[in-house]
């Protein structure tokens, strides 16, 4: 094996990287400012924005991200437009600078590239791994193992008992008793699918040993799980990974790769030392080649999600095959002091692994003296020690303090020394770049945080701040489902659901929503309790016919919740959790239609799952307040953070690592750090197992450690107290378990004593002169903070003197010609559901009677034939009803009889319309689906289309002469010029310039375009169409409808009078502009097909009537390349 490359500095103006490269990014190194200012370099060098894909791994980091890479590609532009104007470089940072270095030509090349991808900018991927993956299957298409129907789910809980249910009672039901209970069974499924493609142990065992049937229950439970996902069309997202790598590694891989390859030219990933194995595989069998450059940007010593499946020994393997490795080396955050601190406590540690080590790194020129000042502890670094002859610390028997004394000494100590820093007058001075000071703002509770590990700590530390009257917020502290609050709501939508129940409204009434107390409910008469019945049924009616937002309005109001509530000491708190409980109820109510028993019985089912789960952003606590207040967090949730000032109260403890039996995951440095998942627990080689899963937690705390430390930019506190335990922390092990090589044991031997302590940590100020202080830890008499007065602000009225742009706005097709419909007409909202059917029509005006037809007038004609679809009412609630079935159904499905009645029932149980018989119903939608589509899709049809090569609803939002910078108008009539320049006098769509002067459309627009496209279908070669559905009724009410009256004169005149030829126009442009960023090497005039608008009355199967080739029920257009090339542009650029 060749040896791994040296570790090198990286500089952001140096060649760019080529090949791979690994780029370790130590924290406060500014590795979001290396990836936009990479991105910015290789699109002014010439890399176009769609070739480049930018990812990371939560949807916050990627929004930081995007928002990061466009402000740096817009100031870029904007500096590189100035320098060519003839203003001066100064000012301009580095990258600037770089890019306007060469001749006038090549610099007005790079600010033309910049300012392409700024227009262009959706163009720009920029995903998380599990987005990134899910648009390379459904691209894949039949290489991609991706059905484009699959229904995509949190977590599948639920279903894995029912998995596990029926396979352990299926093993053990004839054995006459089980080898082990339920419980465990169920510890074995959830491990054995938290990471599916670990490689389970132990292997070998005895077939009949009880180690051997929990391996095979594992496996069991594993392939079933994945079976019933695939029946029941279901997938969570991490199952895109795995899928996505079957691809890569099967028959096809070396296609698929390709194809990924061909589609990128520069890959940056982010967060990178929080992959794990399926990840990295992807990436290298996908983009670890020539060809193309990856850049996987990390910093190993931030490992610490482990509990969520990220596994930084996959970094680590991508690390030793890099060709290049590189360190950033300038800390924009910390001061210099700090960093030194910190040099002397981590030295030359390793970090859980001989490839995680602590690295050194400097301050920017402008942090490299303190910007903290007038504090009673001047040091950088503080460790206040708590002896254990504290009066009180509660001692054991062996003279070692006990925990929970010492975490309330210390979360007192903690409360009295941030008093004294707010009371001290101390400041933080801000600097320019070049080090002149700027401003000096006093410190406020704002400036401060304190990371914990557990959400009880948190707790702890909180209500000791409040009880010394220093406003503290917990940030995101556990689950919202996990609150009282919860529980609250829970009774009383019990309540709701049974409002007569005496038992439930007794309960409902000890809730804040009613606020009586135990007292009044054992003591309450009569009339009152009938009061309380009155007011649930209320309630109830108020949330079946309004929905949960409503019912909480009317409680807030009619209740007085708030002021209940906030009279309690952590009212605020509890306030914030019910008012987000009450927004992700509202949510589950609108999306599934629950009434109160199901929305019950959801809550219910998400309360009793979070123990056993991890907290998803959208549950995760809400902050009470924004007002200044000391931000008290996890660690984990402070990565990516910063804080001027940061307390660590409890790093002398370690984290908690089971001692019950449990399959534990662990990497085999036997088998190359492969990750395995025993499930044996007793099996011989399960007690070394365990040994080296707990080297692994343990060296996950020592990066905890250093996240929490590196958190700081002026002063970081911690405290040591001497718990049997401490011994094993990752502050004990640090001060008292590093060896001069760096190796930190995983265990500690002993507990020094305090005095040992005291006089380790004065070898760290040693190290660090000036940087460090050892401090005792008492406490004295409680005290509270008095906030300064502040004299009452001058108060003036704010005057409004900026113009409104009143016609910029969100617009749609249906906005732009709502004035041009008949009164009963909708066509096109905003709405998911479309409703772009009228509710009656009269005859179509202009439609010639005596158009030449197939057969003559007189004698019975096929053109007679009832609408396949006559019986079905008229009206948008029908349009609904079709959309809803088609995008639901598989049109290729082989009984497709009986795939339309399934979708039929199921959108008939929303109790819409009433659609009369189902049968001919699903007959008449089987005929539209079987009919020829005519000579542009060369007689396709929709039966033909298999699901992959569908995108059903596609929503779009598309700016309208620079959207939120717009420089000019867009005009109907505008667009009716390219039409006049472009189409032939007979072009079925060149009159349609005449129709776009109609004075009732919109005169102009500008911002956004938004809407959604029924369907596009991908065709051979590939080529791409546009189909949208119309159930208009064509003909008079007062005579049947036939197919005669969707011939194609009649479906032209209908095109044109209800402007569905202004919605064809946009709905090109917006397929032209997806196309242009997502098909590789795509031109307009080969790759669009048309459009395709389906009057689906009309449309009669096989043998639906022709004229000239033109099927009835079917309006088909191929717009020229430069038409819409040209229209593309006039919707860009607009007019002046």
């Amino acid at each position: 094996m060749s040896k791994a490359a040296p570790y090198v500095e990286f500089d952001v103006c140096g060649p760019l990287p080529s090949g791979m490269t690994v780029l370790e990014a130590s924290a406060g190194t500014g590795k979001t400012y290396t990836i936009a200012a990479l991105a910015a370099r290789y699109v002014a060098e010439g890399m176009p924005l769609e070739r480049l894909l930018l990812i990371t791994f939560t949807r916050m980091a990627t929004g930081e991200l995007r928002d990061r890479v466009r402000e740096r590609l817009v100031g870029c532009e904007q500096q590189l437009s100035r320098i060519l104007a003839g203003a001066p470089e100064t000012g301009a940072d580095r990258v600037v600078r770089l890019l306007a270095a060469g001749t006038p030509r090549e610099v007005e090349l790079r600010r033309g590239r910049l300012a392409r991808a700024v227009a262009d900018f959706d163009a720009a991927t920029i995903a998380t791994t599990h987005g990134f993956c899910q648009e390379m299957l459904a691209e894949l298409g039949t290489v991609g193992d991706l059905e484009p129907g699959t229904a995509f789910v949190e977590n599948v809980s639920d279903l894995l008992e029912q998995v596990l249910d029926d396979l352990y009672v299926r093993r053990f039901q004839q054995r006459g008793g089980a080898s082990f209970d339920r419980a465990q069974a169920l510890e074995i499924a959830r491990a054995a699918v938290f990471n599916p493609t670990a490689e389970l142990e132990p292997q070998g065992e005895p077939a009949q040993s009880t180690a051997a049937m929990r391996y095979r229950l594992a496996g069991a439970v594993r392939a079933e799980l994945e079976t019933r996902k695939r029946r029941m069309a279901i997938m969570t997202y991490d199952d895109l990974l795995t899928r996505l790598n079957q691809t890569l590694r099967g028959p096809s891989g070396s296609a698929a790769a390709g194809r990924l390859r061909s589609r990128y030219g520069v890959v940056l990933v982010d967060e990178f030392q929080d992959t794990d194995p399926v990840q990295w595989q992807i990436l290298h069998r996908s983009f670890a080649t020539a060809g193309v450059t990856l850049v996987l940007v990390a910093d190993p010593k931030q490992a610490i999600y482990a509990f969520r499946g990220a596994d930084v020994y996959a970094y680590l393997v991508a690390a030793a095959t890099a060709s290049t490795r590189a360190t950033l080396q300038i800390n924009r955050r910390s001061d210099q002091a700090l960093l030194d601190a910190l040099d002397a406590l981590f030295g030359n540690a390793r970090l859980g692994h001989q490839g995680i080590v602590y690295r050194r790194v400097k301050a920017d020129a402008a942090n490299r003296t303190p910007r903290l000042s007038g504090a009673p502890c001047a040091a950088a670094l503080r460790v206040r020690v708590v002896h254990r002859d504290e009066p009180t610390i509660d001692q054991t028997a062996y003279g070692f303090a006990r925990a929970p004394s010492a975490r309330a000494h210390i979360a007192r100590d903690l409360a009295a020394d941030i008093v004294a820093l707010l009371s001290s007058g101390a400041a933080i001075e801000h600097r320019m770049p070049d080090g002149h000071p700027a401003a000096r703002d006093p410190i406020q509770p704002g400036d401060i945080a304190v990371l914990v590990r557990t959400h009880k700590h948190a707790d702890l530390v909180r209500d000791e701040l409040r009880a010394a009257r220093v406003p503290a917020v917990i940030n995101g502290a556990g689950s919202v489902f996990l609150t009282p609050s919860a529980r609250d709501w829970l009774r009383l939508l019990e309540a709701i659901e049974r409002p007569a129940s005496t038992l439930r409204a007794r309960t409902a009434a000890l809730t804040p929503f009613l606020g009586w107390d135990a007292e009044r409910v054992a003591t309450a008469p009569e009339q009152d309790w009938e009061e309380v019945h009155r007011r649930l049924h209320h309630w109830s009616r108020v949330l079946r016919e309004n929905g949960v937002a409503a019912l909480a309005e009317t409680i807030m109001l009619g209740e007085g919740l708030p002021a209940r509530m906030l009279a309690f000491t952590d009212g605020e708190r509890q306030l914030t959790d019910v008012y987000h409980l009450a927004q992700l109820l509202h949510g589950a109510a609108s999306a599934d239609r629950l009434g109160a028993a199901a929305l019950r019985a959801w809550l219910a089912q998400r309360v009793s799952a979070q123990e056993r789960e991890g907290v998803e952003d959208e549950r995760a606590r809400r902050l009470e307040s924004d007002a200044e207040a000391v931000q008290v967090l996890t660690i984990h949730r402070s990565k990516g953070l910063e804080f001027p000032l940061v307390y660590c109260p409890f790093l002398w403890e370690p984290g908690y690592i089971s001692r019950d039996p449990e399959p534990v995951y662990f990497h085999d440095p036997g088998a190359g750090d492969l990750l395995k998942l025993d499930v044996g627990l007793d099996s011989p080689g399960f007690g070394a197992h365990v040994r080296q899963h707990h080297v692994e937690q343990r060296g996950e705390d020592l990066r905890l450690a250093y996240v929490a430390l590196t958190r700081a930019k002026h002063q970081a506190v911690i405290w040591w107290a001497g718990s049997w335990a401490s011994r094993h922390s990752a502050l004990g092990r640090l001060l008292f378990a590093k060896g001069e090589d760096g190796n930190v044991a995983p265990d500690g031997t002993l507990t020094p004593a305090d005095t040992a302590v005291d006089a380790r940590v004065a070898q760290l100020a040693e190290q660090a002169p000036g940087c460090v202080s050892v401090e005792r830890s008492t406490l004295g008499l409680p005290s509270a903070w008095r906030p300064p007065l502040q004299p009452p602000a001058e108060l003036l009225a704010a005057r409004f003197d900026r113009r409104l742009d009143v016609r910029w706005r969100r617009t749609s097709y249906s906005d732009i010609t709502a004035a041009a419909h008949d009164p009963l007409v909708a066509s096109e909202p905003e709405e998911r559901v479309l409703r772009d059917e009228p509710e009656a029509s009269a005859p179509v005006p202009g439609a010639d009677p005596q158009e030449s037809l197939p057969l003559g007038l007189d004698r019975p004609s096929p053109l007679d034939r009832p609408s396949p679809l006559a019986e079905m009412p008229a009206g948008v609630e029908l349009g609904t009803f079709v959309h809803r079935v088609l995008a639901a159904s598989d049109f290729a499905a082989v009984d497709l009889e009986a795939e339309l009645a399934e979708h039929v029932a199921a959108a008939q149980a929303w109790r819409e319309l009433e659609i009369g018989d189902p049968v001919v119903a699903g007959a008449g939608l089987r005929a539209a689906l079987e009919t020829p589509l005519g000579a542009i899709v060369e007689g396709t049809r929709l039966c033909d289309v298999r699901r992959s090569d569908r995108l059903d609803e596609l929503e779009f939002e598309l700016p309208l002469v620079g959207g939120e910078g717009p420089s000019g108008w867009l005009t109907p009539s505008a667009i009716g010029d390219v039409l006049r320049t472009h189409l032939p006098a007979s072009d079925p769509m060149a009159a349609y310039a005449v129709r776009l002067q109609d004075p009732s459309l919109r005169p102009s627009v500008r911002g956004f375009l938004t809407g959604s496209i029924d369907l596009v279908i991908r065709l051979g070669g590939p080529r791409y169409a546009i189909v949208d559905y119309k159930t208009n009724w064509l003909g008079p009410f007062d005579e049947p409808l036939t197919l005669r009256h969707y011939r194609p004169s009649a479906l032209a005149a209908e095109m044109s009078r209800a402007h569905y030829g202004l919605q064809a126009l946009l709905y090109t442009v917006v397929l032209h502009r997806y196309l242009r960023w997502r098909q590789p090497g795509y031109e307009p005039a080969r790759d669009l097909a048309g459009v395709l608008y389906l009057f689906l009355r009309g449309m009669a199967g096989a043998d639906t009537p022709t004229v000239d080739g033109a099927p009835f029920g079917v309006f088909s257009w191929r717009p020229p390349g430069a038409l819409v090339q040209a229209l593309s542009d006039v919707l860009d650029r607009g007019t002046a």
